[in-house]
């Protein structure tokens, strides 16, 4: 086995997931590579020190750039803020260094662009991070639409939906001002790469995005929120099916509501990341009477799965999902190969919500560029 130097930037609250990945991996996969925690980077000196101290890297620097710049640090991983993904990458590619990059790939589609060239040019290996469509769940749902469990997919109704700003007294926060910060540039990406993972490339969209609540709280009064509360999308898939997305951070009750339901001509799925290791699978199979969903509990036999548990049912987390995520990255790295999901991936995402905003803009259906 083979160590390699990991740098991490950004020690919040996915640094930290990213971090504890990264020191968990090589016993969790028994990898080829072994990630070494070289160097954390944050805002401030002390910011930087006390990640450092309570993640154990080796080093801390208060520059992006002193990590990026050094030897010892031989891949990087970007969990800072959307709005710097873009200059982290390009740096790290002219290095020659491989690149993972939490979603979204950028704050717009033209940084999403600029990355995938980066990336493409230096022919660096590159990854972005959609952790939820890693869980042995949604894994095992890919398996059975490429096999034709349910038939020819004629429908998907996907939505991510959370509750931390449903409160109108929620005092204004970093996350109520910017585009990118939004619903539709911090949620449903994730639930439009699922869709584009699981039902394939998306032609067309019409999209209606909405601010609930215009102001909230601040230290001297009512301050202006300036971005989305909640959208919708209807959406024709390049197949021809038809679906369907509703993302809201304002979704009362709802705490991790990233739910899909597929129907195809043979069957149907659903799955809700709420009880993310179960699947409900329902097969046209057999007399009407006896019909209907089963579920199916992730385990052993699953993909990823048996790496963390031996007992059926007793089921996976999140962290493992960013586990299983360092050891794709690694693969990656290692084989010099493209792992799925790769930046290209992240700019697809990119397309689907820029056109979004334009759909909602000019009231009318879309086509969604691709490339």
């Amino acid at each position: 086995m083979t160590e390699i130097g990991i740098g991490l930037i950004g020690g919040g609250y996915m640094g930290k997931a990213h971090a504890v990945a990264y020191a968990a991996v090589g016993a969790v996969f028994d990898t080829a590579l072994r990630p070494r925690l070289e160097m954390v980077a944050a805002s401030s000196p002390a910011s930087a020190e006390r990640y450092r101290a309570a993640y154990g890297f080796a080093r801390a620097a208060a520059d992006w750039r002193v990590l990026v710049a050094d030897p010892k640090v031989e891949a990087v991983i970007i969990a800072s803020p959307q709005e710097t993904h873009r200059a982290i990458a390009e740096a790290a590619f002219a290095l020659g260094k491989p690149v993972f990059c939490e979603k979204p790939l950028g704050a717009s589609l033209a940084d999403a662009r600029a990355m995938v060239a980066a990336a493409e040019a230096a022919q660096m290996p590159n990854m972005i991070g959609f952790n939820y469509v890693r869980t042995p769940a949604t894994q095992f749902v890919r398996q059975l639409l490429a096999e034709g469990a349910i038939g020819q997919l004629t429908w998907f109704r996907g939505e991510h939906t959370e509750d931390f700003l449903a409160n109108p007294d929620a005092p204004f926060n970093w996350r109520c001002a910017g585009r990118a910060n939004g619903c539709m540039g911090d949620l449903a990406p994730h639930m439009i790469n699922c869709a584009l993972a699981l039902m394939g490339e998306i032609s067309e969209i019409s999209a209606r995005i909405e601010t609930i609540h215009p102001t909230r709280p601040g230290p001297h009064g009512p301050v202006a929120v300036t971005n989305d509360d909640h959208g919708q999308v209807m959406a024709r898939f390049a197949s021809g099916a038809m679906g369907q997305f509703y993302f809201s951070r304002a979704a009362t009750g709802r705490k991790m509501g990233y739910a899909y339901e597929i129907h195809g001509t043979k069957g149907a799925i659903r799955f809700d990341q709420e009880d993310q290791n179960a699947v409900h699978l329902y097969r046209m199979d057999g007399p009407e009477a006896t019909r209907g969903f089963t579920k199916i509990l992730t385990g052993p036999a699953h993909p990823d799965y048996l790496a963390f548990c031996q007992g059926p049912g007793h089921g996976t987390g999140y962290q493992d999902q960013i586990i299983i995520e360092a050891r794709d990255f690694l693969r990656a790295i290692h084989t010099r190969q493209p792992v799925w999901l790769t930046f290209r991936d992240g700019l697809a995402v990119a397309q689907v919500i820029d056109t979004a905003f334009a759909s909602a803009a000019e009231g009318r259906w879309l086509s969604v560029p691709n490339g």
